[in-house]
Order: C-alpha cells, then structure tokens, then sequence
C-alpha cells in the first residue's frame, strides 16, 4: 500500500521530463454479432513508437491495467469475462520491481457483450488505463455503440433533440459583452503571488529539514574546494541553484498540458469525490512518515544512477548533482510537495498556480547554496544539526495531518454528506493543535525523539504561540462565535455548513438564488440588477472574498439590498433531474455528459464568459446587458468600487 500512494504522486510529480506527446494512442472500433443476444466490440488500439499501453493482466502495484467496463447507471447488457488480446509482450521494470505485461505499436482487445435488454439502442463502454513511454499517461475513453433492429453498428457520435434544446437553453444573448474584458484578469497577479510565496515558505521549511539541511555546507564546499579558482566555484554554485528552480518547474509543465486540453479539468480533478479523499489518505501518510513511524524514499537505483551521472563535468554535471538532491532528499521534500501539488489543484488558477508554488519551492531550496557561494563565513553562523530538525519535521507532520482534513472537506462539501459541518472541522484541528503544543512542551513523543532535555526560550515561546492559535479556534464551535475566524477563510466549510440551524444556506445568511433561471426572473419582478457569482463548494478564494469581502457592512448592505444574487456551484456533484440531463457537444467534436448540477453551471460558465476560473462575478440587467467588467478574487476596496460603479450604471440605464 505504500508503494501504491508513493508511485501514484509520483505519476504526478516525475511525469514532467519527456512530455511530447499528449495521445500516444488512437482507437477504432467495430462490432461483431454472434448471436441476437451476444456481441463482440472489437477495440484496436494504434500506439506511436516506444510508447507501452498495458495489458488487463499486468501485475498489481505496477503500471495501471487496462479496465473494460459497462457505463451508465443501467448499461443494459453485461459483459462476458475478461476480452480477449492479441500479441502481448514481457519485460522487467526495475521501477516496480516485476514482469510488466503490454502491447507496443498496436494492439487488439475482444471483448463479448450480453444483450439484456433486446429494446436497447445504445449502450457505452470505457475503457481505462495507462500508457508510458518515459512518462505515463492516463487512458480514458468512452465509446458508444448504437443497435437498430438486430443489428448493430458503431456510429459517430450524435446529439439527439433534447440535447440540443437544453444546450441552447444554456446560451444567453448578451449585451456589451466586451465588458467582461480586461481588469478582471489582473486579479490572477495577486492570486499567483500568493501561492509563489507559499511555495517559497514550504521550500523554507523544507530546508530545516534532516534531508536537506546537512547538504548545504557539503554542497558549498564541494563548490569552491573543487575550483581551481574562487569566481568559477561561485558560479557553479549559483548555476547548480538555478538548476533545482529548473527542476522544480519542469515538474508543473504536464499540467499545463491538462489544462489546454480542456478548460474545465483541473476544476474537475480538483473537486472530484474520490480524488480528495486520496489526497486526505496520502497526507495522512505523509504525517506519520514525519512522525518517524517509517520512511518514504524513491529507489535507491534513481539515487545511485543520479549520482554517477553527476560526475560527468560542466553544466551536465552540474544538473545531474541538482537532480540528485531532488531525489535523494525526497524523503523530506515529498510530503511538502505533494501538499503544495494538491493544494494547487484545488485552486482556481490550476496550472499556473502550480508553475507558481512550484517556483516558489524551488528558489527558497537554492538560495542558501548560492547565497553561502558568495559569502562562505556565513557557513560558521549555520546552527548544527541535531534533535531540532527532527522537531521540525514533526511539527511538520501535524501541519500535514491538519491540511489533509481540507481535502476530506472538499469531498464532504461537493457531495453534501454533512459529516465535516464547519463545527466539526475546527473541533478537529483544535485537537491537532493542542496535540502539536503537548509535543512542544515535551509532554508527547514520537520515535526519533532523543531523551528529554530542559526547554529552550525557542521551544516554549513556540509553544504559547501555538496555544494562542488554540484560543483563536475555539470560538469557531460555537452557534454565536465570539469572532469570526477570518484569518483561516477558505479553509473551513463556508459559515452557513454548520451543526447549528441557519437563516439561508447562502453566504452570511444573504438571499440568493442557485438557478440561472429563478434568479432572472426574481430581478425581472424586482427590477434590480444581478450579481452572477460562479462559485464552488472547494473553492478557497470564493469563501475567502465571502468571509472577508462580502461581509464589509457596506458591501453586505449593497449585496443584500441592492442586487439579486445568483450563486451557481460549478462543483455540486448533486444529480440533475433525468429530463434535465443531456449531452453537451463541444467545438472540437467532443462530448460532454452533463449530469449533475455542477456540470450544468461550469458549462453554462464556458458557453457565455469562455472561463472555468471561480470566484467569477458579473454584473448584469434582467435584460442581459453586461453593466460593468467582470471581477474575480480582489480586496475590499476594489470590490466596493466596482459594486458602486455598476449600481450607478443601472440606475441611469432605468432613468432614461
């Protein structure tokens, strides 16, 4: 099981350094009728050169089997054992340590149906996989498969009447529509900013840890020892920090990959059920690691072949030594990256909010080899290793454990379960955080914790700090809390999730609306404008601007006297109505199933804005004029003048 977790982040992690292609694997299908009641789907599979798809019988805890399955809640057919393939092949991977099993160049899968319904007209089969070259990719197809009388054939896909009445549905005719454009992408600056930050602070404590931390002495020396003269050593040093960025950076590159591909699949990956709950179980794996319960390390091979590379001299050395502190460390930097990786995803700048953070990680790892390059005595002023750093590293283990509860809330959150109402969640992390000041002040243990000595000043004014942040949590169990817990927005479930009986179930008790349509006509009667809040039930920055925007009284008076509020959830994984639910044709050709509410409203959001960020505000007349640009996650002055400035155009628009 801990290989498992371990290759799965690593899939997402390592998958950077030879992405060219982004579908090694082109299908075509065909249907043979064995009898009226049975059928063989016939799936041949093209594979570009040196890539490897695998087969259904490829061992477990090695690359990703194929998996033919019936889709749909009532396929109407079953399938009859496992498909038949053509030429397989074997070989060993060091990577997994065993025999993998797959097909290269092409491929044939077989596999017989049952009919159980002789009424059906289509039925849909996936197919779901991996296929790797130097990288490895997911296989996810779906294919329809279409009957007429006792016969059957695969068709092109089509969109049937329905389909096309609810899409067009979704279609407004806007006005001024090149209002949108403009201020509100500055936003995004702010938005990276932060994250690059928070990935410089998580390359910070990455480097008070036990991997880490003795390198850079080693490192340095290494450096200006091994140059002949002291300039060459400096610049080597600076080159080799440059090198870990690169590094750190190549690593978000497939990423971006996703995310040209379809607008919508981060926001999709990061609010998926199962997805979140993984991330929740990794992190508490990567907890107990810190906690020195066992230890996460890759492959001594990678660390080993790493090494010897590095020997090669110039800059290929150089990079292969910076490679070598990527993996060898990895141990230490892996939990802290796979939080930054998740935590990413679940934002709403997707790809380059990773490129971000991961920037961020990267320089605050290679500043001190380079800074100490350049000022060599300042290697006197390092403090020693000792018990500190694993200190360090526990502490880092219930930070771990306190964030993986934020992922098992997003999951809670989009399914609505209501097992983690914000009550709840500050419950859990009050007793996190009493059990991380417990282990401050000596009064808990874990394994690699030396024998107790007399607390220093450091120690123990850590701890009252984090006793403080204790008493700060504590009002947030309460039905009338003391004072809002603004400086965590974000984090826990929205104010309106709770154990307690609420007003509204919108944010801060406002009136809003959850359907387009309801809301439209709401402002028809009222004659007031709309405020279209594309929002998420796992969206950090729309509680963020919830908890500490819209809760300004100036701004709270404007939003709930002033405007119809729209709030539409583009993560709400609650199931549409059967009639509501249609096939969404996409320019490219595409499909999309939109089943849920969730799927509804972030297509609704592409269709007429072309964005798939949240939060995402727009004001607009009952008419569907477009009043003023559109704005997303900002400060409270800008928000306030925006709202104003709208307002004001409405209102001369309606004394005209």
């Amino acid at each position: 099981m801990k290989k498992f977790l371990l290759y799965i982040l690593l899939f997402f992690s390592f998958s950077v350094f030879a992405q060219t292609e982004t579908e090694p694997v082109v299908w075509d299908t065909t249907m043979e009728k064995i009898s009226d009641t049975e059928y063989d789907l016939v799936f041949k599979a093209t594979i570009l050169k040196d890539w490897h798809l695998y087969s259904q019988y490829n061992p477990e805890d090695a690359s990703l089997p194929l998996v033919i399955s019936a889709a749909g809640d009532n396929p109407k057919f079953e399938l009859v054992g496992k498909a038949k393939e053509s030429k397989t092949y074997k070989e060993y991977s060091e990577t997994w340590e065993k025999e993998e099993i797959f097909f290269k160049n092409n491929g044939t899968l077989t596999q017989r149906i049952k009919i159980l319904d002789p009424n059906v007209k289509r039925i849909k089969v996936t197919i779901e996989g991996q296929v790797c070259k130097e990288v490895c990719i997911q296989v996810e197809e779906t294919f329809f498969f279409y009957f007429k009388g006792t016969t059957a054939k695969e068709t092109p896909i089509t969109v049937d009447e329905k389909s096309k009445k609810l899409t067009s549905a979704l279609k407004l005719d806007l006005k001024n529509k090149d209002l949108l454009k403009g201020e509100a992408e500055a936003s995004e600056g702010g938005s990276l900013t932060s994250i690059f930050l928070l990935g410089f602070f998580g390359g910070l404590l990455a480097l008070l840890t036990p991997c880490v931390f003795p390198m850079i002495p080693l490192t340095v020396s290494f450096f200006t020892k091994q140059s002949q003269n002291k300039a060459k050593g400096i610049s080597n040093a600076i080159l080799y920090g440059l090198f870990i960025v690169l590094i750190y950076i190549l690593l978000s590159i497939p990423f971006h990959f996703l995310d040209s591909l379809d607008p919508e699949i981060l926001n999709t990956i990061s609010t998926n059920v199962w997805l979140n709950i993984f991330f929740f179980a990794i992190l508490v794996f990567f907890a107990f690691s810190f906690f020195g319960y066992y230890e996460i390390t890759l492959p001594s091979s990678w660390g080993n072949k790493m090494d010897n590379a590095s020997s090669v001299g110039g800059l290929i050395g150089i990079f292969f030594m910076a490679l070598t502190l990527a993996i060898v460390s990895f141990s230490c930097t892996g939990p802290i990256l796979g939080s930054l990786l998740a935590g990413s995803l679940t934002s709403d700048g997707g790809a380059m909010q990773l490129s971000a953070g991961m920037t961020g990680f990267g320089l605050a790892l290679a500043l001190p080899f380079a800074l100490f390059a350049l000022f060599p005595g300042w290697l006197n002023s390092l403090p020693k290793s000792g018990g500190w750093l694993n200190t360090t590293k526990v502490v880092l283990g219930f930070l771990e454990l306190a964030f993986a509860f934020k992922f098992l809330s997003n999951a809670d959150l989009v399914e609505h379960w209501g097992l983690l109402k914000r009550e709840i969640f500050v419950g859990i992390w009050i007793v996190l955080f009493i059990g991380l000041a417990l282990y401050i002040f000596k009064r808990i243990k874990f394994p690699h914790d030396g024998p107790s000595k007399k607390l220093s000043f450091s120690r123990v004014s850590f701890g009252i700090l984090v006793f403080s942040f204790v008493i700060y949590l504590i009002p947030g169990v309460m039905k009338k809390p003391t004072w809002e817990l603004s400086l965590l927005s974000g984090f826990p479930p929205p104010q309106f999730y709770s154990i307690y009986e609420q007003d509204s179930d919108c944010p801060l008790g406002l009136n809003c609306y959850k359907d387009f349509e309801e809301g439209l006509a709401a402002a028809k009667r009222e004659n007031k404008p709309i405020l279209l809040d594309f929002t998420g039930w796992a969206c950090v920055n729309c509680r963020k601007v919830e908890e500490n925007v819209w809760s300004e009284s100036d701004i709270y008076e404007i939003l709930k006297e002033d405007y119809i509020l729209i709030s539409l959830y583009v993560d709400d994984r609650k199931e549409l109505p059967k009639e509501q639910q249609f096939l969404f044709l996409k320019d490219n050709g595409k499909t999309k199933d939109i089943e849920t509410v969730g799927d509804k409203w972030a297509t609704f959001q592409a269709i007429n804005f072309q964005t798939a960020s949240q939060p995402y505000y727009v004001q607009m007349t009952s008419d569907l004029e477009i009043l003023h640009r559109a704005e997303q996650y900002t400060d409270r002055d800008t928000y306030y003048e925006w709202l104003k400035q709208g307002y004001q155009k409405f209102q001369a628009q309606a004394n005209k």
